[in-house]
């Protein structure tokens, strides 16, 4: 006689699922929004797994105000990202851009290799105390496992040319892109200057020791493009955290 799966079995199941979503582009669905009783407020009390939404005190995003960072000589961010196939989904709470082996972001001496890309709107990261009308979020990881993100923040203007074949036929859930030819590198904005600090994820289960890249220089989506994207999603973005202390450095 076969033995049923605990209860307890089943959610560990689904907390691996749902890290692995992050990082690994897997279209999961887990049961949290960003409003109503599932929203961001109430996210530590859906999941055991989630208590760091609530406890961890290096939780993202976050208001960057300018005069309060420090200003250091950071590494460049040598963005080492290749032309290729991609996959846009739509996972239930962003539309995403999975993108195959090859690519990768240089820091110093660490390389992390690119996953994927996704949206929110509007962006989850605040310049002193306004938010852009969107950002993209490239997750990278290195061998030991850590996650290193580079923030883009979006603001109206011409048609992106690059987001072109994205936004004109964004996916709905379950139905997949296939695009057979992206260029990642052309979606990063000219100047790469950036705010560097350590956070956590954005969404549960919120897991922190996520170091954040944020580029100073926005980049343009047209009002059009921006529109698309609110018809799936009105509002994807979790509010700001409290820094805890933490120090915003500003690379030179």
């Amino acid at each position: 006689m076969k033995k049923r799966m605990s209860t307890a079995a089943i959610g560990a199941m689904i907390t691996i699922s749902v890290n692995l979503a992050y990082a690994e582009g897997h279209a999961e669905k887990p049961h949290w929004s960003y409003q109503g009783k599932t929203g961001a407020t109430h996210w530590a009390e859906l999941e055991e797994s989630n208590t760091a939404c609530k406890l961890s005190k290096e939780q993202s995003p976050i208001n960057i105000v300018e005069s309060k960072t420090k200003k250091a000589t950071l590494a460049a961010l040598d963005f080492k990202y290749q032309n290729g196939t991609a996959e846009v989904v739509n996972n239930g709470h962003t539309v995403q851009v999975n993108l195959p082996a090859g690519s990768s972001l240089k820091t110093g001496d660490e390389e992390t290799k690119l996953l994927q890309f996704h949206f929110h709107t509007p962006s989850e990261e605040q310049i002193n105390g306004k938010n852009y009308s969107m950002v993209a979020h490239f997750v990278h990881k290195n061998t030991d496992g850590k996650l290193s993100v580079v923030a883009v923040l979006f603001k109206p203007g011409k048609e992106n040319g690059t987001l072109a074949p994205i936004f004109s036929n964004l996916p709905k859930e379950g139905q997949p892109n296939q695009l057979a030819s992206f260029d990642p590198a052309a979606v990063l904005p000219v100047m790469r200057t950036y705010f560097k600090f350590m956070g956590s994820l954005t969404t549960p289960p919120c897991s922190d020791g996520v170091r954040w890249q944020v580029l100073k220089q926005p980049v343009e989506l047209s009002k059009e493009q921006i529109a698309a994207f609110k018809k799936l999603y009105t509002m994807n973005a979790r509010p700001v955290q409290p820094l805890n202390g933490r120090v915003v450095e500003v690379s030179e």
